[in-house]
C-alpha cells in the first residue's frame, strides 16, 4: 500500500516497505550545491575526519544564485567551491559558459533519471519530480553529510493525489495549474507531503510543464513533487542521454491524505498577488495593475517553450515606457536554441533586455533588483516580502505568456 514516492524511498533504503512517518536512511543519487550554499556545505564538510566526496560524479556544484559574480563576496564563494571541487576532481562543476540554472542544467545534462533519489541545497530541487525522481531540498549541513557518505535521512511523507483530466486550452500553460493549485490548497497545504500527479490529463503536458509544476510544488510546503515515468518523460530522458529510468508506480491500494481532481480545461491564465504564491487571482478580474518590470525566465519558466510563449506574444510589438523587460534562458544551450529560432532577435527588437542564464533576478540578487514602490510581474516562483529587492516593492507571479503581454501593456493584462 505504498505511493510512488514510498516505493522509491524504500528501494533506496534497502527495505521491501516503508510508511508515512517512518524515519530512514536512504542512498543518494546526486547531491547538488550551488554558489550560495555549497560554501557553507563545504566548510562543514571540512570539519569531517578525512572527509572525502562519496563520488567525484555525484556530487554536483553549479554557480548560478550571484554569479556571473556580482561583488567581492560572491567572488570569493564561487572561488571556494572552483578549488574544492578541484581538489576532489569533482566531474559536474559549473560556472561561467557551462553554467545554467541548476534545476533547468541537470536535467537538461542528463543528470537526472526516473526513479532517482537527489537533495539539493536550495529548495526548488523538487523540480526533478517531473522526470519521475524523488529529488528534495535540504540544509547545508544535510548537503556535507550527503556529499561526505551518500546518503541522507529522510522521514517517509504521507502524499496528497492530483488527478488531472482534460487537457490545456489556450495560453494556459504548466504555471497556471500550478498557481491555481495552490491557490486552492494554500502555502502550507501539504506540509512534508508529497504530491503526485497523475490522470489522463498528464499526457497532455509537455516535460517542461511538469517540471515548472514540481518546481513549484514546494511553495505549497511540500517534500517532494513527482509524476511516474511515461512515454513523454522517456523520450525526453533518451535525448537527454540520462540513465535508463527505474520506473515505479503507486500501488493500487496506496492511501492519501486527500485526492484533488483538476479539469486542465478549466485552468486559466491567473496571476499570485503579493506577498503569497496562494493569493491567486484570475487574470480575466484584474484591474489595470501598472508595472514597472517584467521578468521572463528563472527554473521555473526559462525552457525554450517559455522564451517561445514569450516571443510570440511579443513578436512586432514595444515593450511599453517606463517598463524594464529581462529576459534570460536557463541555460546556454537554450539560449542559443532561441537565438536560432529568432526569439533573442524578437526579444531585442521588442526592446527587453537579455541576461545570461543566473538566477539573480529572481532573488534579488542582482541583474533586476526592485527599489522602493517599484512592482513586477514575474515568471518566477516566489512572491515573498522583499524577494526581488526592497522590502516594499511588490512581485506578481504568472505564466510567460502573461509576463510578456503585461510588459507590452505596461500594466497587468492576459495574452488572449
Amino acid at each position: 500500500m505504498m505511493t510512488l514516492t514510498q516505493k522509491i524511498l524504500a528501494t533506496h533504503a534497502g527495505k521491501d516497505s516503508v510508511k508515512s512517518g517512518e524515519l530512514i536512511v536512504a542512498s543518494l543519487d546526486r547531491v547538488l550545491a550551488n554558489d550560495i550554499t555549497a560554501p557553507v556545505a563545504i566548510e562543514e564538510f571540512l570539519r569531517l575526519p578525512n572527509a572525502k566526496p562519496y563520488h567525484k560524479d555525484k556530487v554536483t556544484l553549479v554557480m548560478d544564485h550571484f554569479a556571473p559574480n556580482k561583488d567581492i563576496k560572491a567572488a570569493e564563494h564561487c572561488k571556494k567551491c572552483r578549488e574544492f571541487a578541484r581538489e576532489h576532481s569533482l566531474t559536474h562543476f559549473y560556472e561561467g559558459g557551462e553554467m545554467g540554472i541548476e534545476h533547468a542544467l541537470l536535467p537538461e545534462k542528463g543528470l537526472v533519471t526516473g526513479g532517482d533519489v537527489v537533495i539539493g541545497a536550495d529548495s526548488h530541487t523538487c523540480t526533478y519530480g517531473g522526470l519521475g525522481a524523488f529529488s528534495t531540498g535540504v540544509g547545508s549541513t544535510d548537503m556535507a553529510a550527503g556529499m561526505a557518505t551518500g546518503k541522507a535521512w529522510f522521514r517517509v511523507p504521507s502524499a496528497i493525489k492530483v488527478v488531472l483530466t482534460g487537457k490545456l486550452r489556450g495560453s494556459a500553460s504548466g504555471k497556471d495549474v500550478v498557481l491555481t493549485l495552490i491557490g486552492k490548497i494554500g502555502v502550507d497545504g501539504a506540509l512534508y507531503k508529497s504530491i503526485e500527479y497523475v490522470g489522463e490529463g498528464v499526457k497532455s503536458l509537455s516535460i517542461y510543464d511538469r517540471l515548472t509544476i514540481c518546481n513549484m510544488a514546494i511553495e505549497a510546503g511540500v517534500k517532494n513533487g513527482i509524476f511516474e515515468v511515461d512515454d513523454i518523460a522517456l523520450k525526453y530522458l533518451k535525448s537527454v542521454g540520462a540513465k535508463e529510468p527505474k520506473i515505479y508506480k503507486a500501488d493500487a491500494d496506496a492511501e492519501y491524505d486527500e485526492v484533488i481532481e483538476i479539469d486542465l480545461s478549466k485552468i486559466v491564465p491567473v496571476v499570485a498577488f503579493p506577498h503569497l504564491p496562494e493569493n491567486v487571482h484570475e487574470v480575466s478580474s484584474i484591474d489595470k495593475i501598472r508595472i514597472d518590470q517584467a521578468v521572463i525566465g528563472s527554473c521555473t519558466n526559462g525552457w525554450l517553450s517559455d522564451l517561445e510563449a514569450a516571443a510570440k506574444v511579443m513578436k512586432g510589438k514595444k515593450v511599453a515606457a517606463g517598463v524594464r523587460c529581462i529576459v534570460y534562458p536557463s541555460t546556454p544551450k537554450i539560449f542559443a536554441e532561441a537565438l536560432d529560432k529568432g526569439y533573442i532577435k524578437t526579444f531585442l527588437e521588442c526592446g527587453a533586455i537579455i541576461s545570461p542564464p543566473t538566477c539573480g533576478p529572481c532573488l534579488g540578487g542582482h541583474m533586476g533588483v526592485l527599489a522602493k514602490g517599484e512592482r513586477a510581474i514575474a515568471t518566477t516562483n516566489r512572491n515573498f516580502v522583499g524577494r526581488m529587492g526592497h522590502p516594499e516593492s511588490e512581485v506578481y507571479l504568472a505564466s510567460p505568456a502573461t509576463a510578456a503581454a503585461s510588459a507590452i501593456a505596461g500594466y497587468i493584462v492576459g495574452s488572449e
